[in-house]
């Protein structure tokens, strides 16, 4: 799921984000998920195991409306038709709700890696030291 990004870089830098955020807008209105009722994270493919395990996490409601809105747009996809302005998904509802998660089950597994790998040695009593 992880890929470099940039994302990081760019938000710590206030300039920058000024700057790429118009960018950044104008992409996201022309890939087109939003005007079939899609959110970002609706893309991300359900491939991987910690995507599914996300996926497992989300809260019933989150779940519920995350199939809604693939089974609608993938109606409007056969139909060739986009949804009305009013049912699009705008810009300010277009948040990251599984990156979230996917993140966290990353930082879990690599702290579960972590672990797994740590050597335990016996030590050595005081006695011997001296």
């Amino acid at each position: 799921m992880s890929a470099p990004s940039l994302a990081n870089y760019i938000t710590k830098r206030p300039w920058l984000k000024r700057w790429m955020m118009p960018l950044a807008n104008w992409y996201a209105d022309a890939a087109g998920y939003r005007k079939l009722g899609l959110r970002a994270d609706d893309l991300i493919p359900e491939e991987s195991d910690t995507v599914l395990l996300a996926l497992k996490r989300l809260p019933p409601k989150e779940a519920y409306d995350r199939v809604f809105r693939l089974r609608r747009a993938f109606q409007c996809s056969l139909a060739h038709q986009l949804l009305p302005k009013d049912q699009q998904t705008k810009p300010e509802d277009d948040y990251a709700y599984l990156s979230p998660i996917i993140k966290e089950i990353e930082a879990e597994s690599r702290e579960r890696d972590d672990l797994e790998a740590m050597v335990v040695s016996k030590r050595k009593k005081a006695a011997e030291d001296h």
